[in-house]
């Protein structure tokens, strides 16, 4: 027979009843009973039962019912029926014809006990057998939507740079080497160098949302080797105080985004209420930060530069308590702890120009206002004992008339991961890369 009902999703199926409908799905579980063949169909909308009374000789519906196994891809065509009993949605489909369109192999390689590991093996499978991952996918979309329209509104250009590097980026560590035809070629850690020659190219704002690659063997719940980076840079800027209210903004625009679409979904799903943060965010120097930590008994030797993961958390938690605030600025990094094209203020040249945006006790962000005088990026990566030839490409972008800049990168993964209360970037990605993860 040839299929001619259209597909209706099994969210629209109650504006159907009385109908004949088909729908296409998978089978989520099966009860096959003397007298009656129950099946659970889902697709990416939810799920929906179809009921079969067995008995007719020759019945060629109760044999495909009875030849299913779990996650068959099946097309169903059938009466949409009121059915009170039926907890899902008070509706059932009286099936009259059943196509299987791709038998699933059994036993099924993971299910709701696997750990994350074995899960992450099988991440097609674990993704569509759990309607809060393709949330997160949706979520994530809507994050994405919000932080583009926000850079669009403010006049941005969306600029795709390459990720093949003929020079070790930034400091030259933590990168990926390749073969390139005769010679070596790394990934980038970052658009850093990139974005900063559209601004010296008169392209006033410029942002990227794209793959980043670090190799870093970090086994942490917030580190991967390739991930979504959201990165911003901003021309003829004031000061870094420019692209902190940027940020900013563009968070709680895509932030409020995501809460309107899916704020009720998120609480059902991950038991998680979405507050959109009101600006301007809290701001702190590291100075400060430092010395409410240690009053609190961290770091007693006073040894720290930078903050780890348990300041971050404590600082977050100081924060909330005082402000009310879920977001903190850490500015003011050491010289020490920062790049060396980081600007740093006449008045006090220890330190840098430089941000953490931390979110929950999570660093989703670091910014900076960038060096942008020849002279002094000389001076300054010559401090840090660098070799400058492999930069030339990098400084000649700041030989023929710069302007001030800033900018910020951003962990997409980790944002993701913050909102929806995720314990790892693992969850947070769709095909997880890290030291020991190059499959599927």
């Amino acid at each position: 027979m040839i299929h001619t009902v259209s597909r209706v999703l099994v969210s629209d199926l109650r504006q159907h009843v009385g109908k004949t409908i088909s729908i296409s799905g998978w089978v989520n579980s099966l009860r096959l009973q003397a007298k009656m063949q129950f099946v659970v169909v889902r697709d990416h909308t939810g799920l929906v039962q179809v009921t079969h009374r067995r008995g007719r000789e020759g019945d060629e519906t109760e044999s495909a019912l009875e030849g299913l196994t779990t996650e068959s891809a099946v097309r169903i065509t059938g009466r949409v029926v009121d059915a009170a009993q039926v907890k899902l949605g008070g509706l059932e489909i009286v099936p009259e014809q059943v196509e299987v369109l791709n038998l699933a192999a059994t036993p099924l390689p993971i299910d709701e006990h696997t750990g994350l590991e074995q899960r992450l093996d099988w991440r097609f499978l674990d993704v569509r057998r759990r309607p809060a991952t393709q949330l997160m996918f949706a979520v994530q979309t809507t994050l994405e939507q919000g932080m583009r329209e926000y850079a669009y509104a403010q006049g941005a250009t969306e600029m795709h740079t390459p990720k093949l590097m003929g020079t070790a980026s930034e400091s030259g560590a933590e990168v990926f080497k390749l073969g390139y035809f005769d010679r070596s070629a790394y990934l980038a850690q970052s658009p850093q160098f990139y974005k900063q020659m559209a601004i010296a190219a008169g392209i006033d704002k410029v942002f990227e949302i794209g793959p980043v690659f670090r190799a870093e063997p970090s086994f942490t719940s917030r580190h991967a080797t390739e991930f979504t980076g959201v990165d911003v840079e901003l021309a003829w800027i004031d000061g870094v105080a420019d692209v902190m209210a940027f940020e900013e903004q563009m968070l709680a625009h895509a932030i409020g985004k995501a809460a309107d679409a899916h704020g009720e979904a998120i609480a059902e799903h991950f038991g998680v209420e979405v507050t959109v943060p009101t600006t301007p965010y809290p701001r702190i120097t590291m100075t400060e930060a430092h010395k409410i930590l240690r009053e609190g008994g961290w770091d007693p030797q006073g040894v720290k530069e930078d903050l780890d993961p348990e300041g971050e958390r404590s600082i977050s938690a100081h924060i909330k308590e005082a402000t009310g605030h879920e977001f903190v600025f850490i500015t003011h990094y050491p010289v020490g702890i920062r790049p060396f094209y980081h600007m740093r203020p006449t008045d006090d040249p220890n330190v840098t120009l430089s941000f953490d945006l931390l979110w929950k006790g999570l660093e989703v962000t670091t910014g900076a206002q960038r060096e942008h005088r020849y002279d002094v990026l000389l001076k300054q990566a010559a401090e840090k004992g660098m070799n400058t030839e492999p930069l030339q490409d990098y400084l000649n972008a700041f030989r023929f008339g710069c302007p001030p800049h800033g900018g910020l990168g951003m962990g997409l993964g980790r944002v993701l991961m913050v909102m929806l209360g995720l314990d790892s970037i693992r969850e947070a990605t769709f095909l997880f890369r890290g030291p020991n993860r190059l499959t599927p």
